[in-house]
């Protein structure tokens, strides 16, 4: 679980929430069921409207992606595809087909078992990248669910106010509760803009960031099942796969596994 999406939304509702009671408000102002139901109710609809079921069945997904923790970071994916590399240059590419169905990563997986198999390496590149451009609309689809209920729910807040100024215009006749009444129509506005700014617009940007390091991972493994299929020296496969990186050291590491003593041909 990734705790800063977590910390970022409760820290918002509470600097929101924390600052309206600073200036004397009730918390009871903020709670209004039938503003609730507007906002949340008309956006969950809109977005229903605008997306098929199948990308609404995405959604767990979604927020999973949103939620969850980097499973792999690039500088251990380099320590494997080194690995690979020296096993490569001892054993010969065959000698991968066991360590390879071991890994945990599926794009890694698939594309060393293509060079088991014998498959050209450009053909190999075409896959693997068509796989990368997939996985970039995926990511894409799912940030879309999001950014799309961070644009109607303030608009289905500006609804809610309006709905609520015209029970409140309908009410002239009691003058002393216009305050309280127009205070509770404003609260939808509150629920849209709030709900937009802290919640769905920042997954949306959370799945997007999620994306761009999982399209970079991808990328690095790319580059480096293309080297070790092409048979580069693992040293030299390090110092390709750092640009990666923002670890510059790792293109100065010693060989890794027993590579250390591998002259360069």
């Amino acid at each position: 679980m990734d705790l800063t999406t977590i910390i970022g939304i409760i820290a918002g509702l509470i600097a929101l929430i924390g600052g309206f009671l600073w200036e004397g408000g009730h918390i009871s102002g903020l709670l209004q069921g039938t503003a609730a139901l507007i906002v949340f109710g008309g956006t969950f609809a809109a977005v229903m409207i605008s997306f098929p079921a199948s990308r609404l069945k995405k959604i767990p997904t979604a927020l999973r992606v949103a939620f969850g923790r980097r499973t792999r970071l690039p500088q251990e994916l380099i320590e494997d595809l080194v690995h690979m590399a020296v096993i490569a240059r001892k054993d010969g590419v065959l000698a991968l087909e066991q360590s390879s169905s071991e890994h945990p990563d599926p794009f890694l997986r698939e594309g060393i078992q293509m060079v088991v198999d014998g498959t050209d390496a450009e053909l190999v590149q075409q896959i693997l990248e068509l796989e990368i451009e997939a996985t970039e609309q995926k990511h894409e689809n799912y940030a879309k669910i999001f950014e799309s209920a961070g644009g109607y729910a303030p608009t289905m807040g500006i609804i809610g106010t309006v709905m609520g100024l015209i029970h409140v215009l309908g009410s002239l006749q009691e003058p002393t509760q216009l305050g309280p009444s127009i205070a509770v129509a404003f609260t939808a506005t509150l629920y849209g803009v709030a709900s937009a700014n802290i919640i769905f617009l920042p997954i949306a940007s959370k799945i997007k960031a999620r994306g761009e390091e999982e399209i970079q991972n991808m990328e690095l493994l790319l580059e480096g099942i293309l080297a070790v299929q092409n048979g580069e020296h693992p040293l030299l496969v390090r110092k390709k796969l750092a640009s990666y990186t923002s670890d510059s050291s790792l293109s100065r590491k010693p060989e890794a596994r027993g590579t250390t003593h591998e002259t360069t041909d």
